[in-house]
């Protein structure tokens, strides 16, 4: 008897362990970077605050492009079949060019301006726009980037006329070539060796490409994001609505109250990217100019006749969107 009533207790015991663990929720995060990018941690942020509400919820990143590939992440999210991404959201720009309005030259100063744009009407009506597709925001992150010349440095448009350049992105492109330089197309990865055997003479990417990749190494002149810069784009958290409509209050609070911690770490984070960008650079020999308002505001004269004129052709309501992004001081 005594055997058998221990037998009972150790089979109920399991049966409770196992609808225990069967009752944890678990969140798919997919990104495409490598474990030491700040955009994994932010979602290790998410992970590790989630865990430590002890809520029933597990966030399980998938980075590196282990699940998604990059460009192919959005049409799964808005489906329910992934839970969450860190993803820059013009890669969706196909699908809803709206978006294509998160990395367009001119539209943002600094991270400080970024962080009020994505407080402001205008995240919110490209936020509507993700409902329609099932799709919300956790975090919200910008990061900066910024110009590099092999032979000039790069702060005034007059200073790409004749250059063979690399933009990141087609909105860059237009706004470059209406500059008058040239353009070729290719993945930041492939910068450095375009430098090296002469393809290219300039470059515009991010400042943690910049570094990543070496650029330092091909270049004379660095022009980094700082008080203004053109190049910034908007690389959210995202999360399908539906997924965290069906969590508890409790998870739902845990997850939001994560994403507030992941968000101002992000901001911060991004800042000394492009402070530690500058750092590297000059520590090789490369010199630092500085982009003035004069500057930026003769390149966003170049992109209202090329980048903002072909959104405006392209975008349902564009015009009225990029008004209120304009808005934004």
């Amino acid at each position: 008897m005594k055997n058998k009533f221990w037998s009972t207790a150790a089979a109920v015991a399991l049966m409770v362990a196992a609808s225990g663990a069967s009752a944890q929720e678990v969140l798919r995060l997919s990104h495409q970077w490598s474990t030491a990018d700040i955009r994994n941690q932010v979602a290790q942020i998410i992970a590790d605050e989630v865990a430590a509400a002890d809520v029933d919820l597990e966030v399980k990143i998938f980075g590196s492009k282990s699940l998604f590939a990059p460009r192919e992440q959005y049409t799964p999210l808005s489906r329910g079949q992934l839970d969450m991404s860190v993803l820059p959201l013009s890669y969706a720009g196909g699908q809803r060019p709206a978006y294509n309005l998160t990395l367009m030259p001119g539209l943002v100063k600094n991270l400080d301006h970024a962080a009020r744009l994505s407080n402001s009407p205008f995240m919110e009506a490209v936020e509507e726009i993700m409902a329609e597709d099932d799709v919300m925001v956790l975090v919200h992150g910008y990061l900066a980037g910024g110009f590099a010349g092999k032979d000039r440095c790069i702060t005034k448009p007059e200073d790409v006329v004749g250059l063979q350049t690399r933009a990141a992105g087609k909105s860059f492109e237009q706004m470059l070539a209406g500059a008058g330089a040239s353009i070729t197309s290719m993945a930041s990865s492939e910068i450095y060796n375009a430098m090296q055997t002469g393809v290219l003479d300039a470059a515009n990417t991010s400042s943690s490409s910049f570094v990543s990749f070496r650029i330092y190494e091909q270049v004379s002149c660095y022009t980094p994001a700082g008080d203004v810069a053109l190049w910034f784009m908007y690389q959210p958290v995202l999360m399908n609505k539906s997924r965290f409509d069906g969590l508890s209050s409790e998870q739902q609070a845990a997850l939001l109250a994560a994403a507030e911690i992941a968000e101002a770490y992000y901001l911060e984070e991004a800042k000394k990217q492009d402070e530690e960008s500058v750092r590297v650079f000059r520590e090789a020999g490369v010199e630092i100019a500085e982009m003035t308002p004069e500057d930026f505001e003769a390149w966003r004269a170049i992109a209202q006749t090329t980048s903002y004129a072909q959104f405006v052709e392209d975008t349902p309501n564009g015009q009225a969107l990029l008004d209120m992004a304009l808005a934004v001081e």
